[in-house]
C-alpha cells in the first residue's frame, strides 16, 4: 500500500462462480467483507502479473526514494497523532502497538462493531473492525498519499460522535 501501486485486476469466465468462490474466498475478520458486495479477490487468484514492475517504477519515478520515505513518515506521524487522540479520551483505548500507519483501538463500554458501521455509513471516513483476543476492535489505516493532519482530526471526530 505504502509504494502507491495498484494491485492487478484480472478476469477469468466461468458458468460455475459459486465453485470459484468455494475454492479461493478467504475472509479474515480483518477483511470481513459487506454481505452484498461482490468481492472479485474472492473469485479467483491474481492472475495478472503484467508490467507490476512497470508501475512501481512508474511511483518511484514520480515520487523519487526520498518522497516514498517522506510520505512513510508522514503516515506515521498521523497516526501517532491519531493514537494520542484515542489515548486522551478516558472511554478509549489504543489496544495493539502502532509502529506504523494502522492504529488498532476500541471504546471501552460501546459496541465497537456498530461504531465502525456508523462511522462507514457517514462516507466521510472507512474503518474497519477485527478481533483481538476475542474482543471486537476498530483498525483505522492511514495509507493515501492526500491523508492530511485535518482528515484524521476530522476522523476523530465521526468515530466520537458514532460512539454517542
Amino acid at each position: 500500500k505504502w509504494l502507491f501501486t495498484p494491485i492487478d485486476c484480472s478476469t477469468l469466465w466461468t458458468r460455475k462462480p459459486e465453485a470459484l468462490h468455494a475454492a479461493f474466498a478467504l475472509v479474515p475478520d480483518y477483511l470481513a467483507a459487506t454481505a452484498d458486495a461482490v468481492d472479485l479477490k474472492d473469485y479467483g487468484p491474481a492472475l495478472g502479473r503484467r508490467f507490476r514492475a512497470l508501475k512501481l517504477w512508474t511511483v518511484l519515478r514520480m515520487y523519487g526514494a526520498e518522497g516514498l520515505r517522506a510520505l512513510i513518515r508522514e503516515h506515521v506521524r498521523l497516526a501517532e497523532l491519531f493514537a494520542s487522540l484515542v489515548e486522551a479520551e478516558p472511554e478509549w483505548e489504543i489496544v495493539a502497538p502502532h509502529p506504523f500507519s494502522t492504529v488498532c483501538f476500541r471504546h471501552a463500554e460501546a459496541d465497537n462493531e456498530e461504531i465502525a458501521r456508523a462511522a462507514t455509513a457517514t462516507g466521510e471516513i472507512f474503518v474497519a473492525t477485527t478481533k483481538l483476543r476475542g474482543e471486537t476492535i476498530i483498525r483505522l489505516a492511514i495509507g493515501n498519499e492526500r491523508t492530511t493532519q485535518a482528515d484524521i482530526l476530522r476522523a476523530w471526530e465521526v468515530l466520537r460522535s458514532s460512539a454517542r
